[in-house]
C-alpha cells in the first residue's frame, strides 16, 4: 500500500498509509492519543475522527482537552435535543441541528412549539442523558439513504441531493433515533454534562426568505453545570447590555419601521461617537500616508461584472432599473477605487498608492438576519486599498496590522488571528492564490504571530487575515481585515512602469481597522455598557447646579469646557441635586459638576464621576488640564479621582 504524508500543527510531516483517516493519523502519533480521539481537524475544519486524510493535509487531533471539544459536545446535545423532540411529537420533522458559538440549534418544523414547551423537551433531554447511549456513526449508500426519507423529509432529501457524497452517507445514532449527519460527535450522550434551552425564533429553510419557514429553537451544553451556570449569568448581563436596548435609553440610533429593514439613523450622541470614531481612523491614515478618496453609491452593473461581483454576489446586491441601464447600489467600496487608480499612469516609484474612504456600502441580507447594528442593509466600512509592488507586500501588511493592534488595544479588546484561504466560490486561478496564501502565511510567521488557520474563508477575490476581538463579556467578534488581492489588478489591467521600463501589475491590498462603523459601535456600545471613555462620550461633562441661583455660575464653567473642545450640559431642570445625580449616572457621563454658593463663591468645582466618587474644592483649570489629558491619551475610564 502507498504511502501520503500529513502535516501535524508543530510543521513536521508524518506518513500514513494511503486511505488512513483521522483516527489512524491519530494511532500513528502514540496509542494514548488514538483512544483519546474524538474528532480532528482538516484544513481548519472540524471533522469526523473516520475522515480519510489526503496528501499534504494539515491536520489536528481533537480530544476531550481540546477547545474543539465543546463544539463537538453541542453538536451531540442538538441530536438529544431532536430525539427528545420526536418522543414527544410524533409529527415533529428535522431540518439541520448545528454547533454555534453559544451553542446549538435545531430548526424544525410539523409542530408548533412555544417557551413553555421547553421545560418538558427537557426533561426528555435529561433522561436521554442519564441513559448515556453510545453515538456510533453508521454509513449508507446513496439508495438506502434516499429511502429513509422519501415521502416522510423533504430537508432532508434536499441535503442528500444538494450536499451529500454520491457513494456512501453518514447517519448518527443513539438508542431509537438516527439522523443524516456528517458529524463529528462525542461518544456518548452521557458526555453532555449541563444543558439548557433558551428560545424559540424563527428561520427560512437554507436561509432564503422565499422559502419555508422553520422553528429554531436555540440550546447550549456544557461538560459541567457550574460552566452552564456562568454562561447563564453572563447572558442575563449581556441583555442588560443589548445594543438595541442601550441605544434608545441613551438615545443613540433607531430603525423606525418607515426608513425600512437594516437601515439605521443615527442621533446626534450616536453621530457624536460615529464621528470621534472617523477621526480616530483619520488620524492614523494621515500617520500611514493615505490619501482620502470619495466613490458614489450608484455604479451602472458593467463594472460590478468587471470586478467580479455581479457573479460572485448579485444575490446580495441591490439592483436598480434607470433609462433601460442596471445599475447596483455598491456592496463593496473596492472597484471604485480600483478605477481611480486605472485612471493615472504609474512608475514603481510612485508605489505604494494608499487610498481610504469611510464609504457607505449595501448588502441585501435576508429579513430574518437582520438585527440592530450586527446586521444591516446599509453600512460604512472605514476602507483602505493599498496598490503595491510585490516587494512592498510584507512591510505595507505588517503596517496594516501595527495599526489595527493600535485600534485593538485602543478598545481594550483582546484578539485572536486567523489566516483564511481559497472559498468555494472565487476568481482567479490556482497560482494566483497559492503565492497570495504564502505571502500572508509569510508575513504572519514573520511577526512570530500566533494564528489559526480558516480552510475556505477567504473573500473569493483573494485569501485574507482576519482579526477576531473578545469584548468584555468573552464573546468573539469579526472585526478588522488585511485582504491580499492578485485578481481585481488583472480584471481591472492595473499597471505600472518597473524599474525596467516594462509594464507590472501591481498587488491590490484591502484593509479595515473596525470592520465596519456599526458593527464596531454595536461590540463598543455592548462592551462598554454605554459607559463610553472621556474621548467618545457623547456628552463628557454635566454640571449640576444646586440651585437657579448658581445657573449663572454654571454657564460660565460651560464656556470655559466648551473652548477646551469638551461636550458639556446643564441639568437646569428644578429637580433635587440627588435625582440630577441618579439622572446624569443613568446616562453614564463620565464627570459630573457639582456647584452650589460655596463653589461659585470660591470660584472652584466638586468633581464627581459616574463611579460616585467625589473631590471637592477642584480649581476649573486643574480639571481642564487633566480632562485634556484624559482625552487626548484615550485613556478607558474616567481617573481624576484614582
Amino acid at each position: 500500500m502507498s504511502e501520503i504524508a500529513v502535516v501535524l500543527p508543530d510543521g513536521s510531516e508524518l506518513g500514513v498509509p494511503e486511505g488512513a483517516t483521522l483516527e489512524d493519523v491519530a494511532y500513528e502519533i502514540g496509542p494514548g492519543l488514538g483512544d483519546d480521539t474524538i474528532a480532528g481537524k482538516i484544513e481548519g475544519e472540524l471533522v469526523d475522527k473516520a475522515t480519510p486524510v489526503s496528501d499534504g493535509d494539515r491536520v489536528e487531533i481533537v480530544t476531550d482537552q481540546s477547545d474543539e471539544y465543546l463544539s463537538v459536545l453541542r453538536h451531540s446535545a442538538a441530536h438529544v435535543f431532536a430525539q427528545a423532540l420526536l418522543r414527544l411529537y410524533d409529527d415533529a420533522k428535522l431540518t439541520i441541528g448545528p454547533w454555534t458559538e453559544e451553542g446549538f440549534y435545531y430548526d424544525i418544523t410539523g409542530v408548533d412549539l412555544d417557551e413553555g414547551d421547553l421545560r418538558e423537551i427537557e426533561d426528555e433531554m435529561q433522561e436521554i442523558v442519564e441513559a448515556d447511549y453510545d453515538i456510533e456513526r453508521v454509513v449508507y449508500d446513496r439508495e438506502e439513504a434516499v429511502a429513509k426519507y422519501e415521502d416522510e423529509n423533504e430537508y432532508k432529501l434536499d441535503i442528500l441531493d444538494r450536499e451529500a457524497d454520491e457513494a456512501e452517507v453518514s447517519f448518527y445514532e443513539q438508542a431509537e433515533f438516527e439522523d443524516l449527519c456528517q458529524g463529528p460527535h462525542v461518544e456518548s450522550t452521557g458526555e453532555i454534562g449541563a444543558f439548557k434551552l433558551l428560545n424559540i425564533s424563527s428561520s427560512y429553510w437554507r436561509g432564503d426568505e422565499d422559502n419555508d419557514t422553520l422553528t429554531r429553537v436555540h440550546g447550549t451544553a456544557f461538560e459541567k453545570e457550574s460552566q452552564l451556570e456562568e454562561f447563564l449569568e453572563m447572558r442575563e448581563e449581556a441583555k442588560e447590555r443589548d445594543h438595541r436596548k442601550l441605544g434608545q435609553e441613551l438615545d443613540l440610533f433607531s430603525i423606525p419601521t418607515v426608513t425600512g429593514p437594516g437601515l439605521p439613523l443615527y442621533h446626534p450622541n450616536g453621530k457624536t461617537i460615529l464621528k470621534e470614531l472617523e477621526a480616530y481612523g483619520e488620524s492614523m491614515n494621515e500617520e500611514y500616508g493615505y490619501e482620502y478618496v470619495e466613490t458614489p453609491h450608484l455604479f451602472r452593473t458593467e463594472l460590478w461584472k468587471q470586478s467580479g461581483h455581479y457573479d460572485n454576489y448579485v444575490d446580495d446586491m441591490f439592483l436598480l432599473d434607470v433609462n433601460d441601464e442596471e445599475y447596483g447600489l455598491k456592496p463593496m467600496n473596492c472597484p471604485g477605487h480600483a478605477t481611480i487608480f486605472e485612471q493615472n499612469s504609474w512608475s514603481y516609484r510612485d508605489l505604494p498608492v494608499r487610498y481610504a474612504e469611510n464609504g457607505k456600502v449595501y448588502r441585501k441580507e435576508q429579513r430574518g438576519e437582520l438585527s440592530g447594528l450586527s446586521r444591516v442593509w446599509a453600512f460604512t466600512i472605514d476602507d483602505g486599498h493599498l496598490f503595491v509592488r510585490p516587494d512592498q507586500i510584507e512591510s505595507e501588511v505588517n503596517d496594516i496590522m501595527a495599526m489595527i493592534n493600535d485600534v485593538l488595544e485602543t478598545f481594550d479588546l483582546d484578539y485572536e488571528v486567523a489566516l483564511a484561504t481559497r472559498p468555494e466560490k472565487s476568481v482567479g486561478g490556482d497560482e494566483i492564490w497559492e503565492e497570495a496564501e504564502s505571502q500572508l502565511e509569510s508575513v504572519l510567521e514573520s511577526a512570530n504571530m500566533d494564528y489559526e488557520l480558516e480552510a475556505g474563508d477567504g473573500a473569493f477575490y483573494g485569501p485574507k487575515i482576519d482579526f477576531a476581538f473578545t469584548d468584555a463579556l468573552g464573546r468573539k467578534w469579526d472585526g478588522p481585515t488585511v485582504q491580499l488581492d492578485f485578481n481585481m489588478p488583472e480584471r481591472f489591467d492595473l499597471s505600472y512602469t518597473g524599474e525596467d521600463n516594462e509594464d507590472h501589475r501591481p498587488v491590490m491590498i484591502h484593509r479595515a481597522l473596525y470592520g465596519s462603523f456599526e458593527r464596531f459601535f454595536m461590540v463598543l456600545i455592548e462592551h462598554y455598557d454605554g459607559k463610553f471613555p472621556l474621548w467618545l462620550a457623547p456628552e463628557q461633562v454635566r454640571i449640576l447646579p444646586i440651585s437657579d441661583d448658581e445657573l449663572g455660575y454654571a454657564h460660565r464653567l460651560k464656556n470655559d469646557l466648551e473652548d477646551a473642545d469638551f461636550r458639556v450640559d446643564i441639568e437646569d431642570r428644578s429637580w433635587t441635586l440627588g435625582r440630577k445625580i441618579r439622572e446624569a449616572q443613568d446616562d453614564r457621563v463620565p464627570y459630573m459638576l457639582v456647584v452650589g454658593s460655596d463653589e461659585a463663591e470660591a470660584g472652584t468645582v466638586s468633581v464627581r464621576d459616574r463611579k460616585e466618587r467625589e473631590q471637592q474644592d477642584v480649581e476649573l483649570e486643574t480639571f481642564i488640564d487633566h480632562l485634556t489629558d484624559e482625552r487626548d491619551e484615550k485613556r478607558k475610564e474616567p481617573d481624576f479621582l484614582d
